[in-house]
Parts: C-alpha cells; structure tokens; sequence
C-alpha cells in the first residue's frame, strides 16, 4: 500500500471531495441480515466516517485507519466513539469482534497482503464472526493516484476467502456503473 497518499491534509481533503456523494448504505443494508443489532463491529479504513456514521446507528463500530490524518479528522468529529490506528493487513489489536467491515479498502492491498488480513480478521474475529468488504471488480490492477488499485473477480474472492469463511453473499452491485463492484458477507468457519 502507497505510504504518500492518504498521509497529507490535501489529499484526504481531495478524497473527501472525490467520495463526497459515495456510501456504504447498500452494503450496509445487506449486512444487517446477518449481523444482529448491537454486535462489536470493526470498520477497516473509515477514511472521512461516511459509512461509520451509518453502522453505528445500529451497531457499537470501532472505527480505524491506518491515515494519522485520517484518525485525527476522525477522532475530533467523533470524540464519543473508539478509534484505532490500524494497517489492513496486521490489524494489531487484542480486541475480538462479532463483526468486520470494510468498503473498498482492502483493494488497495495484493493478493498476499489480502491473505495475510484474511488470516488476521479469522484471529479477531469471535466464533460465527460476519466478515462485509466491498471490491473493485475486475482482473489485474493498477495504480491510481499513487494508490494500489487491485481488482477482483468472483473467482478470485472465492479462492481468498472460502477456506476461512462460509460465503454466505457474493455479488456484484453498482457503485458507479452496473456490475463495477462486488461484496462479500461471510462467516467465520
């Protein structure tokens, strides 16, 4: 993951602008399905707390990013909620959750990085624990704006995910145009 982007005041403020009318509130939907109201749930990368604020409607969401300028921003718009600094793929923390979430945010790490936050998630997740990403669907990657942009296929997520979770949702949506992204609901195995 690109260490620059994300790091500066002007281009989280450049990424708050760019994702300003975007949300997680269809995934979020389909989450609550199979995450009961009031479970512990860690949101990965919550970048400018767009989604946050949504899950912890019905949920107690910690919230994290790896972006001190991220975490800051987040912190001081929400001084009652919890933070934690974290990276995607360790995910260094000894607290156990019934639930993970992230929105396109582990697209920014490889295949290998994605194995390795996969095997975490699986250690702090409680049993039957409920996994929600989102993903960029497609084949190969690219860099954007100095960020990974690694795509992924049904297939592809099967291979990452099935050993480790029950695939309870695999599906694409539109975010942007029809089909560009899939989500993924899984329980722990």
């Amino acid at each position: 993951m690109n260490d620059k982007y994300y790091k500066t005041k002007e281009s989280v403020e450049e990424y708050i602008k760019l994702a300003k009318d975007v949300n997680g509130e269809q995934l979020i939907k389909k989450l609550k399905d199979f995450l009961p109201p009031n479970s512990l749930l860690l949101e990965i990368g919550s970048g400018p707390g767009t989604d946050f604020q949504i899950l912890k409607k019905d949920y107690k969401v910690v919230g994290s990013d790896y972006s001190a300028e991220f975490l800051n921003r987040l912190i001081n718009n929400n001084i009652d909620d919890d933070f934690l600094n974290l990276d995607a793929i360790t995910l260094k923390t000894e607290k156990k959750f019934d639930g993970i979430y992230s929105n396109k945010v582990l697209q920014h790490l490889t295949n290998e990085e994605l194995e390795k936050s996969i095997h975490r998630q699986v250690d702090i997740l409680n049993p039957d624990g409920i996994i929600c990403h989102s993903f960029w669907k497609g084949k190969g990657d690219e860099v954007f704006k100095g960020l990974l942009v690694n795509y992924q296929t049904d297939e592809t997520l099967r291979i990452l995910f099935e050993d480790y979770f029950e695939l309870l949702i695999l599906d694409e949506y539109n975010e942007f145009e029809d089909g560009d992204s899939l989500i993924l609901i899984g329980k722990k195995k």
